[in-house]
C-alpha cells in the first residue's frame, strides 16, 4: 500500500471517527442543557416569571443585538459586561447586605471575617441548591431571591431604558436610551438574564459544580475554579509537548521536498484565459470595498469603547449603536473572506479544464448579485432588528439572531446557503472532465473538491437551532459554523489552494503537494474537530465537552509550531527564479500568513484554551486578541493573498506599483501587530490579573474599564489602527487603479 493510499485511510478515519465522537457530545448537550422551566415561583406559588416569558426574553436580547451587546456565558462583546456575571454578583451582594442588615444592622462591608464567611455559606446554601422539580417542570426561589429579582428589575429597566441616573452608565456600555421600547420587553429580557444567571451558580443535578462548571468566578456564591479546571489543563499542555514531540520526528525523517527544476518562464503564461475567468474581476472590486467598510466599522467599534454615546462628539448611537457597528465589523470580515476566497476557487476551476461548462459566465454573474443581495440585505434588517422595528418573528427570518459570527436573520442565512450551493456546482462542473482523464493532479482536486464541499455543507449548522431553543443548544449548533466552517474547513481549502498554485508554477512536484496536503489536513482535523469543544467549556454543558475540549483543543497548536518552516520554505520559493518576483507580494502575504498563524491562532490561540485559563479570561480582551490576530492575520492575509494571485494572473503584462506594494504589506502586518501588543494584549493582561482577583464581574465592569490607565491603553490602539488603516485604503485603490487602468 502506497504512502497516499495509506493517508486517504488515514483521513476517513479521523473524519468519521471525530465526528461521531462531537455527534455524541452533542447528543448528551440536547439531554443535559440547563432546563428552562415552565414557571419561576416564589413562595406561595407567586408566578415570577413563565417560560414563555424566558423564551421572548432570549429573542429580545438577540433582537437588541444579543451578543454584541456584552456578553452571556462568556461569548459576545467585551465594552458592555456579561450580563449574567453582572447580575450575579449584584443578587449577591444584595441579599447579604440584607442579610447583615436583618442580623446584625449593619452592611456586609462593615462585619467581621467570621460573620461575613457566616453569611457567605447561608447565601450559597440558598442560590447553589437546585430547586428544579422535574415533575412540575418548575423552579423555586426563595423570597430573599424575590427580592433581589424585583430589585435587579428595575435596574436593567432602567440601564435598557430611559432612566438618567443610568446616563453615565450607558455612555460608559455603550448602550442607547430607550433600547428597549416597552416595559413588558424589559419584564421577559429580565426574565432570560434571571435563567442564564440561575443556570451559572445553580448546581447539577448530583454534582457540586453549576450547569456553567462553577463560571464566572465569584468567590462570594462559591463559583470557583474546580479539580477538573487543573487536571484537565496539565493533560492538555502534556499532550501538546508529546505531539509537538512526534511532528518533529516525522517532520525530521521525512526530510527535504525533492528536488525540482524551476521553470524557465511563468507557465501561466501558457494558460488559456476563459471567458468566466474575465468575469472574476468584480468580485475583487467589491471584496476592496468591503475590506474598507469593515475597518471603518472597526474604528467606530473601538471608538465607542471611550466614548460609548457617540464618535469625537456626534452623537452616532441614536442611529448607528455600538450593536451595530460591532456586528457589521465581524460579518463583514466573513463576508470578505469568504468572497476573495470563493472567487479564487471560481478562477482556478476553469483553469484547470481550460475551457467554461455551458452557463458558467451566468452562474459566475447569477452567483455575485445573490452575494451582493446578502450583504446588503442581511445588514439591512440587522439594522432594522436592533432598532426595534421588527417583531420577534421577522426579526428572528429577516433581522438580526444576536449569535456572534452567525447574527444575519433566517432568511438570509438560507439564502447564503443555497449560494454556496450554486458556487460548489460552479466549481464541480469544470473539473469533472480533469478527474475522468485521471491525470496527476486527480488526488490534489479531489481534496480541493472534498474541500468546497464541505465550505458549502457544514454552513447548514447555522440552521440547526430554532427561534425559541434552549442557549446551551444553540451554541453548539454555533461553534460548528464559527469553528469547523470558519476555522476548520476553510483552512482545508486555504491548505490544498496554496498547494495547487505552487504546483501550477511548476514549484511543487504533484505528489509531494498531494501528501503533504493530505497530511496537514489529518494533523489540523485530529484536533480541529473535537477541538470545537473548548468553546463550549462553560455554555452549559456536561463536564465530558470541557475534558474532550482541553484534550483536542491542544492539537490544534500542534501543527502551528513548524509553521517557520512553511514561511521560509514559500520565501525560499519567492526567490527561486526571475520570473517569479511577478508574484512576489502574494507570496509574501502568504508568508505573512504562516507568521500570524503562529503568533495569532498559535500563541496567542493557547492562551485561552486550557480550561484553568479561559476560566479566568473568557470574554476578555484575550479573545478579542485572538480573534483579530487570527481572524484578519491568518484568513484575511490569506484572502488578500489570494486575491492578488488572481489579480496577477488576470493582468499578467501589467507592472505593478512596487512602493505601493510594499507599503500595503507593511502596513497592514505593522499595523495589526501595534494594535495588538499595544493595546488589546496589554488590556487583555489586566483585565485576566482582575478576574483572578475580584472575580469575572470586575473585570468587565465599568470601574475598572473606564480607570485613565485602561482608557489610555484603549487609545493607544489608534496607533495600530491608524497604519492599518491607510494600509487598507493603499489596497483598495491598487485593486481600482489595476482594474480599471487603460491596456498597455
Amino acid at each position: 500500500m502506497n504512502k497516499e493510499r495509506k493517508l486517504w485511510i488515514g483521513f476517513a478515519l479521523v473524519m468519521s471517527i471525530s465526528f461521531a465522537v462531537l455527534g455524541y457530545y452533542g447528543y448528551e448537550i440536547y439531554q443535559q442543557a440547563p432546563p428552562v422551566p415552565d414557571r419561576i415561583i416564589s413562595v406561595g406559588n407567586q408566578v415570577v416569571f413563565t417560560g414563555q416569558e424566558i423564551k421572548d426574553g432570549q429573542n429580545i436580547w438577540q433582537s437588541m443585538g444579543g451578543q454584541e451587546v456584552g456578553t452571556i456565558w462568556g461569548h459576545g462583546a467585551y465594552v458592555a459586561p456579561d450580563w449574567t456575571a453582572d447580575w450575579l454578583h449584584r443578587e449577591a451582594v444584595f441579599i447579604l447586605n440584607k442579610y447583615a442588615k436583618r442580623d446584625f444592622n449593619k452592611d456586609f462591608d462593615a462585619l467581621n471575617g467570621e460573620q461575613q464567611a457566616a453569611l457567605k455559606m447561608r447565601l450559597q446554601g440558598d442560590v447553589r441548591s437546585n430547586t428544579y422539580n422535574e415533575k412540575t417542570n418548575t423552579i423555586s426561589v426563595s423570597a430573599d431571591r424575590l427580592e433581589a429579582i424585583s430589585y435587579l428589575s428595575n435596574y436593567y429597566r432602567g440601564l435598557f431604558m430611559d432612566e438618567p441616573e443610568f446616563d453615565q452608565l450607558r455612555h460608559d456600555y455603550a448602550i442607547p436610551k430607550m433600547s428597549i421600547k416597552d416595559k413588558e420587553r424589559m419584564h421577559k429580557m429580565n426574565a432570560f438574564f434571571f435563567w442564564a444567571t440561575w443556570a451559572t451558580v445553580t448546581e447539577r443535578p448530583g454534582a457540586k459544580i453549576s450547569y456553567t462548571h462553577n463560571w464566572p468566578s465569584d468567590e462570594l456564591v462559591g463559583n470557583v475554579a474546580t479539580p477538573d479546571l487543573l487536571i484537565w489543563s496539565g493533560i492538555s499542555i502534556i499532550l501538546l509537548i508529546f505531539c509537538i514531540g512526534i511532528l518533529v520526528f516525522y517532520h525530521v525523517k521525512s526530510g527535504e521536498d525533492e528536488h525540482l527544476e524551476t521553470p524557465a518562464e511563468d507557465p501561466l503564461l501558457r494558460q488559456g484565459m476563459t471567458p468566466s475567468m474575465y468575469h472574476i474581476k468584480k468580485y475583487f472590486l467589491v471584496v476592496s470595498l468591503l475590506i474598507v467598510l469593515q475597518v471603518v466599522m472597526g474604528v467606530i467599534t473601538a471608538h465607542y469603547g471611550v466614548e460609548g454615546n457617540g464618535f469625537y462628539g456626534i452623537p452616532l448611537d441614536q442611529f448607528l449603536p455600538y450593536s451595530i457597528t460591532r456586528t457589521w465589523h465581524t460579518q463583514l470580515a466573513i463576508f470578505w473572506i469568504a468572497t476573495a476566497w470563493l472567487a479564487t476557487g471560481l478562477y482556478i476551476a476553469p483553469a484547470v479544464s481550460g475551457k467554461d461548462p455551458k452557463f458558467q459566465v451566468f452562474g459566475v454573474n447569477f452567483l455575485f448579485i445573490a452575494l451582493l443581495i446578502i450583504v446588503l440585505g442581511s445588514m439591512a434588517g440587522q439594522w432594522m432588528g436592533v432598532m426595534q422595528k421588527l417583531n420577534l418573528i421577522d426579526n428572528f427570518w429577516f433581522g438580526h439572531q444576536g449569535y456572534e459570527y452567525v447574527d444575519l436573520g433566517r432568511f438570509w442565512q438560507i439564502f447564503l446557503l443555497i449560494g454556496l450551493f450554486l458556487w460548489l456546482a460552479l466549481m464541480v462542473r469544470p473539473l469533472l472532465t480533469v478527474l475522468r482523464q485521471k491525470t496527476a493532479e486527480k488526488s490534489l482536486i479531489v481534496m480541493f473538491l472534498i474541500s468546497c464541499t464541505a465550505i458549502a455543507l457544514f454552513y447548514a449548522a447555522g440552521l440547526m437551532w430554532g427561534r425559541q431553543i434552549n442557549l446551551a443548544i444553540a451554541e453548539y449548533w454555533r461553534w460548528w459554523v464559527v469553528h469547523l466552517w470558519v476555522e476548520g474547513f476553510f483552512e482545508v481549502f486555504a491548505t490544498v489552494v496554496i498547494a495547487f498554485l505552487f504546483v501550477r508554477l511548476g514549484l511543487l512536484k504533484t505528489k509531494t503537494a498531494t501528501i503533504n496536503v493530505i497530511f496537514s489536513t489529518i494533523v489540523f482535523m485530529s484536533g480541529g474537530i473535537l477541538g470545537t469543544c473548548h468553546h463550549l467549556y462553560f455554555s452549559g454543558t456536561p463536564v465530558g465537552v470541557m475534558a474532550l475540549g482541553a484534550t483536542f483543543s491542544a492539537l490544534e497548536i500542534v501543527p502551528l509550531v513548524l509553521i517557520g518552516y512553511e514561511a521560509y520554505h514559500n520565501y525560499r520559493l519567492s526567490k527561486a527564479t526571475e520570473w517569479i518576483k511577478d508574484y512576489k507580494w502574494p507570496i509574501y502575504f502568504m508568508i505573512a500568513v504562516a507568521f500570524w498563524n503562529f503568533l495569532g491562532a498559535g500563541v496567542f490561540g493557547f492562551i485561552i484554551n486550557p480550561p484553568i485559563a479561559l476560566y479566568y479570561v473568557q470574554g476578555l480582551n484575550t479573545t478579542a486578541l485572538h480573534g483579530h490576530t487570527a481572524l484578519f492575520g491568518v484568513y484575511g492575509m490569506l484572502g488578500i493573498g489570494l486575491m492578488l494571485f488572481v489579480l496577477r494572473s488576470l493582468f499578467r503584462h501589467e507592472v505593478w506599483n512596487e512602493k505601493l506594494m510594499k507599503f500595503i504589506f507593511w502596513s497592514t502586518n505593522i499595523g495589526l501587530l501595534t494594535m495588538a501588543l499595544f493595546s488589546l494584549l496589554p488590556i487583555g493582561i489586566w483585565q485576566a490579573v482582575e478576574s483572578i482577583t475580584h472575580g469575572m464581574w470586575y473585570a468587565r465592569s465599568s470601574e475598572l474599564m473606564q480607570q485613565p490607565g485602561m482608557v489610555t491603553l484603549k487609545w493607544m490602539r489608534a496607533i495600530g489602527d491608524t497604519l492599518f488603516g491607510f494600509g487598507i485604503l493603499a489596497l483598495c485603490y491598487f485593486v481600482f487603479e489595476i482594474s480599471f487602468r487603460k491596456k498597455r
